[in-house]
């Protein structure tokens, strides 16, 4: 069993509309989407993690004709959003491509801007020959850059589902002593170092670790994940 790790960049056609309204915003953004799935009449429902202003994330919802329904909640600037969809453009194009050649998506899918441009950082898992068919059928529209390819394996925790936000914060409390005893600094001394607000770090960590604990919990009875 193999698994690839893949970039996929807008060209001149945007991946997924509904989504890449927050990358034009200065007050709120999509880390990462955890889940998307179709439903009847090729509509899909899925829960997307925001950052940011969660008012800004509703308005823009709202104002998207591709949205059927949403629900924002959350708490400071650190939140979770429902959403039902007409359309999620090239993503509802992906999806379909993966499952005609036996491949599995492994969720959450990340999102980052790369010179100005919305892209989605995932991973697959499959067979050699799976994933090598999928990535020629990939549509023309979009711009993709193969990061990682190696053999699966059930051992290796959930570090690799952590967003690269995630992963900068929880080096950067690593690095500053937050997890040793007694603690060398507080989330405040974090959350000033990043310009964030202390709530939002204090709930960014909490999700680290809950993600961390569930994933030793899971391994200790008989779950797994990936080797790289």
């Amino acid at each position: 069993m193999r698994y690839a790790t893949l970039t996929l960049t807008e060209g001149d056609v945007q991946i997924a509309p509904v989504l890449d309204r927050f990358a034009r915003s200065d007050r709120v953004a999509i880390e990462s989407t955890r889940h998307m799935g179709p439903i009847e009449d090729g509509q899909y429902i899925g829960l997307v993690d925001v950052e940011g202003d969660l008012s800004a994330a509703a308005d823009l919802l709202a104002a998207s004709e591709e949205v059927v329904r949403f629900d924002v909640t959350g708490t400071d600037e650190s939140g979770v959003a429902y959403l039902h969809c007409r359309s999620i453009g090239l993503i509802g194009e992906l999806l379909p491509i993966l499952y005609a050649h036996d491949i599995v998506l492994e969720w959450p899918i990340e999102h980052r801007l790369v010179d100005g441009r919305q892209s989605y950082r995932l991973t697959v898992i499959g067979t050699n020959d799976g994933i090598q068919r999928a990535v020629s059928d990939l549509p023309g529209a979009v711009e993709f850059e193969l990061e990682q390819i190696g053999t699966y394996d059930p051992d290796t925790g959930r570090l690799a589902e952590l967003t690269d936000g995630q992963m900068r914060l929880l080096e950067l409390a690593v690095r500053a002593g937050y997890y040793e005893v007694p603690r060398e600094t507080t989330h405040r001394e974090l959350a000033d170092e990043l310009g964030l607000a202390a709530g939002t770090v204090s709930d960014r960590l909490q999700r680290i670790e809950r993600r961390l604990i569930t994933a030793y919990a899971e391994r200790e009875s008989g779950g797994g994940r990936r080797r790289a």
